[in-house]
């Protein structure tokens, strides 16, 4: 039941399965030790951590992930009454800061954008997708699911926007370049060639078999065309959606039309963005990104 009630929050699966497991890990741990839901205290909690910390040797992060998914369980256990308190509210984790990823410049990128095409006729179709996707990634911000969830539907060619699904299946509206639209059209001429005509719901990409691109397939291909490019960089998705950012925040310094791009909806405690006019974002999108400058 706590679980369905965190379905209406519209959580991902993959996050709804690390609550199970992260809950599952502490009842159990309780079960071992004889110690009762209601009577648990926040010295049980710490000593749970503890043994998190020694069995899986887990870090900051995990740690503070697996006292996130108690101290939800105990709310709601709380709420629904089968609980008179919620020792985990007393019981606080010192945060470590999150380092910031790496950064290129804009001349690196475009090293790896610019690249020529392999002579190789399978190569040379594989870097036309492979093309694709790292312009979106670099030119709309995009995260790794993302990229790999896009469908045909979700792009308006005309406008230049794509509708993005993000996390808690959040919808939201972002520009792409002018050099990812010349791309995304090459990549879908190919396309054509691998599976023939495709439907509205079909997945912008595919591998040859005509399956949806996996995860693991884009971060491998984003690191083999750094690689192609002879730049020294451990090149992954998340890399280039920081550079995104830092370069149209570099050149525009509108933090808030960066945001809205980004599909962050709170980045402070104390700040709710509102509504930014779509017009007006393709606006400042033009004028800034690196690969979107008209000529």
């Amino acid at each position: 039941m706590w679980i369905k009630d965190r379905k209406i929050q519209n959580q991902s699966e993959n996050t709804l399965d690390a609550y199970f497991r992260d809950v599952s890990s502490f009842i159990d741990f309780c079960y071992t030790r004889n110690i009762e839901l209601n009577h648990v205290e926040a010295s049980d909690l710490r000593e749970y951590l503890a043994y998190k910390v020694e069995k899986d040797q887990l870090g900051s992060t995990s740690l503070q992930r697996h006292l996130s998914s108690i101290r939800q369980f105990m709310k709601w256990a709380k709420q629904n009454h089968f609980l008179a308190i919620n020792p985990a509210d007393d019981l606080q984790l010192k945060r470590q800061p999150r380092p910031l990823p790496g950064m290129i410049d804009v001349e690196t990128v475009n090293q790896i954008l610019d690249q020529p095409a392999p002579k190789k006729p399978i190569e040379q179709q594989l870097w036309y997708r492979d093309k694709a996707i790292l312009e979106l990634l670099y030119s709309s911000g995009l995260r790794l699911a993302e990229v790999q969830g896009l469908n045909i539907r979700d792009i308006d060619f005309n406008r230049q926007l794509l509708r993005i699904t993000g996390k808690g299946n959040k919808t939201r509206i972002v520009p792409f370049g002018r050099k990812a639209k010349e791309s995304l059209i090459q990549w879908l001429q190919i396309y054509r060639i691998w599976q023939g005509e495709f439907s509205p719901d079909a997945p912008v990409f595919i591998s040859q078999q005509g399956h949806r691109i996996t995860p693991r397939q884009i971060e491998n291909r984003v690191k083999y065309q750094a690689q192609r490019a002879n730049v020294n960089v451990d090149l992954h998705p998340h890399l280039l959606r920081h550079c995104f950012a830092s370069h149209m925040l570099s050149n525009s310094g509108d933090l808030r039309a960066v945001q809205e791009m980004l599909g962050h909806s709170n980045l402070t405690t104390t700040q709710i963005y509102t509504h930014i006019d779509f017009d007006r974002l393709a606006q400042v999108y033009d004028q800034a990104h690196p690969r979107a400058m008209k000529k």
